[in-house]
């Protein structure tokens, strides 16, 4: 039976309220690629639909993470071989990121060729209201699935308190659910932030594949010699591409102000 009153004096310490503010940040920097990915996702949907659908997917990542946070010793156990196939393992988180990685390679790389060869009226036309609700939200709930591994990982690193890992959680879901809706607006309203945001989900798809493959590769490796992939390379891309294109949004609204200063004059 697990002591909750123990993790309640944890959380209320200096060191738990610490935990918690670190781990809070963390969860918000890691559910960026979800948020991006809900945002994209529910533009197919009509106008009247996307916000609910946007607060499901989100809410249904909280409890996926939630549930799974209270099984963190099943998820220890995914991080050994099920089977090797030579001197390679294959283990349960192996399989789950290199699955989700495929997954999401081809859904963005599918969503990249359909910018790229459609007009946006014409994209318009075809997706508002053509994909179902239940489908968007059955692709939501497969990433969720996939990137709530990141997360739990990563608090089971910087906290062993259960309530410490869920509260952080929560807290950071419930910002990401206000601020959400004003992503996505943005991300769909500058084509180029659009481009920027479907070129970023392709790097992660293609990390988690790597991720997954690695994780095979390093169960024929002392532990001392395996090798971590650094994620961090693409949020610091992320950012430096939206700093350029900030720099050309502001340099397009400039020269459109003096082109409507000419017409005037």
């Amino acid at each position: 039976m697990h002591n909750w009153t123990a993790d309640l004096n944890a959380l209320f310490s200096l060191n738990g309220l610490i935990g918690l503010l670190t781990l809070s940040v963390l969860e918000i920097i890691l559910g960026i690629d979800n948020i991006i990915f809900i945002s994209i996702a529910v533009n197919k949907l009509p106008v009247s639909q996307q916000s609910r659908a946007r607060t499901i997917g989100l809410a249904l990542a909280l409890m996926v993470r939630s549930v799974l946070l209270l099984f963190v010793g099943w998820i220890a156990g995914l991080t050994q071989p099920f089977f090797h196939i030579g001197a390679y393992g294959l283990s349960g988180k192996g399989m789950i990121l290199i699955g989700g990685g495929i997954f999401l390679l081809i859904k963005t790389w599918q969503e990249i060729m359909e910018k790229i060869n459609t007009d946006e009226d014409e994209i318009e036309y075809k997706t508002k209201g053509k994909s179902s609700f239940q489908a968007i939200i059955i692709q939501i709930i497969v990433i969720d699935f996939v990137f709530s591994f990141d997360s739990i990982l990563a608090a089971v690193g910087v906290s062993g308190v259960v309530l410490i890992m869920i509260s952080a959680v929560v807290i950071s879901m419930i910002l990401m659910m206000l601020f959400s809706g004003g992503v996505a607006e943005f991300i769909n309203k500058n084509q180029g932030i659009k481009m920027i945001a479907l070129v970023f989900l392709l790097a992660i798809g293609a990390i988690l594949l790597a991720e997954g493959l690695i994780d095979s590769y390093n169960f024929s490796l002392p532990h001392e010699q395996h090798i971590e992939l650094n994620k961090n390379y693409a949020y610091v891309s992320l950012g430096f591409a939206l700093l350029i294109e900030a720099f050309n949004m502001k340099e397009r609204r400039v020269k459109r102000e003096k082109d409507l200063n000419l017409k005037k004059e």
